[in-house]
């Protein structure tokens, strides 16, 4: 059991997100009939006022949303999945070459990353291209033929489509035109938004009908915005609104092919002044007549260059750098390890 950290929004990131993490490890009611909606990015310039009204709704109203005809072509998500799979299935001595260095959330992990809502690791392993760390952490062409080009140009149209969404929030909360791409620069050697290429294990026979174990625990996100792509027939996301943490009721998200699946991040709620919340999200276990095989999915967090300044527009929270603010939000997870 997670021990709960006293905490006051003047203690900034970490403690009051984290105590309400460490509530989240029951396994509630699933409830189908919630609505994640569906929103049209076509002839984004032209459409751009009602995208941002119905973005800013579905962001203030649930947390979680669905994106389609956002750009990025199929063929492009196809070949990235082909690319993470591919990376996943080489022998475990050749992807340790490439092992997470730390403090710079880049390289290969697994079975590493625990949840204070569990308090055990998730059954999964991951991937992390940041780009100004990646040095020594791609595969040689021998390995994985180019492996490396095809992540860097799907992270460059994950980015992309990212700002297009963060510049209607940027609109609603009164930041200046083109604010949140300047936060997020690639060119920067701070920066800090990560494509993770993520493979949970199929689940073993023994393991099959708990219905109450994870593959990744209750959490929420530390960044601004996250981009979720996954596969037809690969399900287990739920997610848990705001107003339903106390009740802990989750609604599945079925997969599709032809969405991005996004979510505010920790980040942005405190840039928000808490009006846009980042609320929880976990990935159970496959029931008895579902699916129990691998499941892959690809995760882009867009998340501010270290050195930009966090500032709240209302001053609900003092203002700190990106990097500080990761830093204490981190430290909190590792302070509640310890506790547990």
């Amino acid at each position: 059991m997670n021990t709960p950290l006293p905490h006051s929004p003047a203690d900034g990131p970490g403690l009051a997100e984290l105590d309400r993490e460490s509530r989240m490890g029951g396994a509630g009611t699933e409830v189908s009939g919630r609505e994640i909606r569906r929103i049209d990015l076509s002839d984004f310039d032209r459409r751009r006022s009602e995208i941002t009204g119905e973005l800013w709704n579905a962001a203030t109203e649930i947390g979680f949303f669905q994106i389609h005809h956002h750009g990025i072509g199929q063929d492009e998500v196809d070949a990235a999945f082909a690319a993470a799979e591919a990376f996943f299935a080489l022998p475990e001595d050749v992807k340790s070459r490439y092992s997470l260095r730390k403090g710079t959330n880049s390289g290969w992990e697994s079975r590493s990353q625990v949840r204070p809502s569990t308090g055990v690791p998730d059954t999964k392993e991951s991937y992390q291209v940041t780009r100004p760390h990646m040095e020594g952490l791609w595969p040689t062409d021998e390995e994985l033929d180019g492996f490396r080009a095809t992540m860097l140009g799907f992270e460059a149209r994950c980015r992309e489509v990212a700002m297009r969404v963060l510049s209607c929030f940027a609109d609603r909360l009164g930041f200046p035109e083109g604010f949140f791409d300047r936060a997020h620069d690639p060119s920067a050697d701070t920066y800090r938004s990560t494509l993770r290429l993520l493979h949970y294990f199929a689940v073993p026979q023994e393991a099959r009908g708990g219905t109450e174990t994870w593959r990744a625990g209750a959490h929420t996100d530390f960044d601004c915005l996250t981009l979720l792509f996954q596969q037809e027939g690969q399900g287990g996301l739920q997610v848990c609104p705001g107003k339903e943490a106390e009740a802990q009721e989750w609604t599945p998200v079925v997969p599709s092919a032809d969405v991005i699946t996004c979510n505010i991040g920790d980040m942005l709620m405190r840039w928000s002044d808490d009006r846009l919340p980042s609320n929880f999200h976990r990935v159970r276990n496959p029931a008895p007549d579902e699916y129990q095989g691998a499941r892959y999915s690809l995760a882009f967090f867009a998340q501010a260059n270290g050195d930009v300044l966090i500032e709240s527009p209302g001053g609900t929270y003092p203002p700190l750098t990106a990097a500080e603010y990761l830093h204490r939000r981190i430290s909190a997870n590792f302070a509640s390890e310890r506790a547990s």
